[in-house]
C-alpha cells in the first residue's frame, strides 16, 4: 500500500497484520481521485474527514494532493497509533487528527465541534450496516456543505441507498469486490444515479 499521487507519491504506509483492516486497494484509490479531480477540481485548501480510517490511507491521499487537513476516526488504538505514524513518517503531522471513538460517535461530537468538511471518506467494515448509518448522521449535520462530496466505499455487491436524507448518490463505481458511490447534497447533484 502506497501513496499513489501528490507530493508523498511513492511512498508506502504501514498497515496492520492480519486482516481487520481492509485498505482501499491502490487502483481503486487512483480511481477514485481521478473522479473526484474531475468533479471538484483541486484539492488546494480542502478539510478532509476519514472515517473508518484504518490506516488513513485515504485522508493521507488527499493531504498528499493538497488538502488543507485531515480528521481521521478509527476506534481501534491500534489503527490510531499506525495513522499517527503514518501521518508522522510522511510529514503530515500537523495537518493531521487522529480520534480514537466508535465513528457514530464520533460524528455527533464532530458536528458541535468542527466546521464543514470539503471531502467525506466512509469505509466501514462490509455489510453491518454502519455505512447507512453514517451517512444518515452526516446527511442530517452541519459537516457537510453544498460543496462536499462523499465517497462511501462498500462491498461489490451490495447497493446503497439512491438518496439518504438531503444526500443523493451522483456516481457509482464497481471494481471487483469493491463498489463505491458518491454523494453530495440532493440540491447540488447533476442527476441522481439509478
Amino acid at each position: 500500500m502506497r501513496v499513489v499521487g501528490g507530493s508523498a507519491r511513492g511512498r508506502k504506509l504501514l498497515a496492520p497484520p492480519g486482516q481487520r483492516v481492509r485498505p482501499t486497494a491502490d487502483r481503486v484509490k487512483e480511481s477514485i481521485f481521478s473522479i473526484l479531480a474531475s468533479r471538484l477540481g483541486t484539492l488546494a485548501g480542502c478539510r478532509v474527514l476519514d472515517v473508518f480510517a484504518g490506516t488513513g490511507n485515504l485522508g493521507i491521499e488527499a493531504l498528499s494532493r493538497g488538502a488543507a487537513a485531515a480528521v481521521f476516526i478509527d476506534s481501534h488504538r491500534e489503527s490510531a497509533a499506525l495513522i499517527r505514524q503514518n501521518l508522522a513518517t510522511l510529514g503530515f503531522t500537523d495537518q493531521g487528527r487522529v480520534l480514537c471513538q466508535e465513528a457514530l460517535a464520533a460524528l455527533k461530537f464532530l458536528t458541535a465541534a468542527e466546521h464543514p468538511f470539503g471531502l467525506v471518506f466512509l469505509d466501514p467494515p462490509y455489510r453491518q450496516g454502519l455505512l447507512v448509518q453514517a451517512l444518515e448522521l452526516l446527511a442530517g449535520s452541519p459537516l457537510l456543505t453544498a460543496q462536499t462530496m462523499v465517497v462511501a466505499e462498500a462491498a461489490g455487491n451490495e447497493v446503497l441507498p439512491a438518496t439518504v436524507d438531503r444526500l443523493t448518490a451522483i456516481d457509482r463505481r464497481v471494481y471487483g469486490d469493491t463498489a463505491v458511490t458518491f454523494y453530495s447534497l440532493a440540491d447540488e447533484t447533476d442527476q441522481e444515479v439509478t
